[in-house]
């Protein structure tokens, strides 16, 4: 696969008729962009996880506060990165930049095969799940229906994505304000009763006889996946308005402001039920609102639908700017790397995106999915951070506009390993299943890149293959390098 070359600057054409990404993403739509993103629909379903696999009260909100901390950790490791490399495409392009071809091409064979379907229809399915169950409570909601309802929400959130970016951009706006509303009514009542003393749930928080060290990191993905999304804005750093600044900003006020959130919540939700009672529920936000709001009850599945729709929004406004910065330096197939010449969108990398969710989103089981793929996103992104510190050491002299630290680094970075590596002692089998797929990638890598060895028959087929697809999509190559 050959590298896409495009103009450093454009020709004499006006740059608004010039086939490139914009750059339209100015502080609020990134913080937007960031909060949306993370909060979805982990902060209503994984406190289940965390509590399970954690054993006690006192340990899972301790849990929710380090997930937290870790997560700004990392966060801070890619505001750097992100000012350092001011191209898109997030973990790949620090992994090219830093450890070179091969780990790339890994992290964006295993993102696209499954982590990012697998994610996409864990967040889609809790919003059907919020969308139809209050339609048949107090019995159980047909499955076939809200997998229905599901890839009705993942069909919206393509299509708008397909669409503008400048459309995409206040949706997410817009759901940001609506998710943080349905945070604030949850914590409300829970401080209010916890002011007034009812803190039973609370007393033993840390009872040593329920807590189960051997599955402690699976509580941990469950509240790192609560916290997922910290990394989306570096997919689209071509199209952040100065970058320089706008990245660590918006990357600071948004995961102070969603940890402080995400604790409170949880206090919230055991203040009004206990452990059992939490752990009976599939939709934690609903159960909540049925003890104490019972005169908004109806109206919190709908805000937290709204919120996985934000999420969803959020990742699949990111995710494709991955595929196609892989596409453009050659590790994909070039169609990838196109714009729709009139809607300035990746519309071939939202659109590859789309049949992989709904196969995954029929096929999957929600909890699953989480540790399936948990692994190797924690994995590459352990593997990001390192090749920051190996960066740092190899080119001292390298402009970095925002420098974290050297503690904040190394300390995500083993963290992140040492949370790996217990994984596979946790859930050997989906952990093996995810790292078998990883390495699937290893003869692909060096068959079509390292040494293109496809006979000419098939590059002929999939050449003429692309051209038709380009025609139909009616989408060009970059005209103008962005970074």
């Amino acid at each position: 696969m050959e590298r896409v070359r495009i103009k450093k600057e454009p020709d004499n054409r006006e740059d608004d008729e010039a086939v490139h990404l914009r750059k339209e993403i100015g502080l609020l739509p990134a913080v937007s962009f960031i909060i949306g993103t993370v909060v979805g629909s982990g902060i209503f379903i994984a406190p289940k996880g965390v509590l399970m696999n954690s054993g006690s009260v006192g340990l899972s909100l301790l849990v929710w506060a380090l997930c937290g901390v870790l997560s700004l950790f990392g966060a801070l490791c890619y505001a750097e990165l992100g000012t350092s490399f001011t191209k898109s495409g997030g973990h790949y392009t620090y992994l090219l930049e830093t450890l070179g071809p091969l780990p790339a091409f890994l992290r964006l064979w295993v993102e696209f095969l499954f982590v990012r379907p697998a994610v996409a229809s864990y967040v889609s399915l809790a919003f059907g799940r919020y969308v139809v169950e209050p339609f048949f409570a107090p019995c159980a909601a047909p499955t076939a229906l809200i997998k229905l309802v599901s890839i009705l929400g993942v069909t919206f959130v393509v299509a708008v994505n397909c669409w503008s970016v400048k459309v995409a951009s206040r949706t997410q706006v817009t759901l940001t304000f609506i998710k943080m509303f349905a945070l604030v009514l949850i914590i409300i009542p829970g401080v209010i009763a916890l002011a007034k003393g009812k803190t039973e749930n609370f007393q033993n928080g840390f009872e040593m006889d329920s807590i189960t060290l051997d599955r402690l990191p699976l509580a941990f993905y469950n509240g790192l996946y609560a916290y997922g999304g910290w990394f989306y804005l570096n997919f689209v750093t071509e199209e952040v308005i100065n970058p320089n600044r706008t990245i660590p900003l918006a990357i600071v006020c948004s995961m102070v402001t969603v940890t402080i959130f995400y604790v409170l919540v949880n206090v919230a939700y055991y203040t009004m039920m206990t452990p059992a009672e939490l752990l009976l529920s599939d939709a934690v936000a609903v159960t909540f609102a049925d003890r104490a709001l019972r005169g908004l009850a109806s109206v919190i599945p709908i805000l937290v639908a709204l919120s996985c729709l934000g999420a969803l929004n959020g990742g699949f406004f990111g995710s494709p700017r991955m595929l196609f910065v892989g596409a453009r330096e050659g590790h994909w197939p070039q169609i990838f790397s196109m714009i729709h010449i009139r809607r300035q969108t990746p519309l071939p990398a939202v659109l590859f995106l789309y049949p992989l969710v709904v196969l995954m989103l029929i096929t999957g089981e929600i909890y699953q999915l989480i540790n399936f793929a948990s692994f190797s996103r924690w994995f590459f992104i352990a593997l990001a951070t390192l090749g920051m510190l190996v960066h740092r050491f190899r080119f001292p002299h390298h402009p970095r506009p925002f420098k974290v630290p050297l503690a904040i680094p190394v300390t995500f970075t083993v963290v992140c390993f040492f949370i790996v590596g217990l994984s596979l002692y946790s859930d050997p089998w989906n952990t093996g299943r995810s790292c078998a797929l990883t390495l699937t990638g290893l003869p692909v890598y060096y068959v079509t890149i390292h040494r293109f060895r496809l006979p000419r028959r098939w590059r002929h087929v999939f050449n003429y293959c692309s051209k038709q697809m380009q025609i139909l999509l009616e989408v060009a190559q970059q005209e103008v390098q962005t970074y």
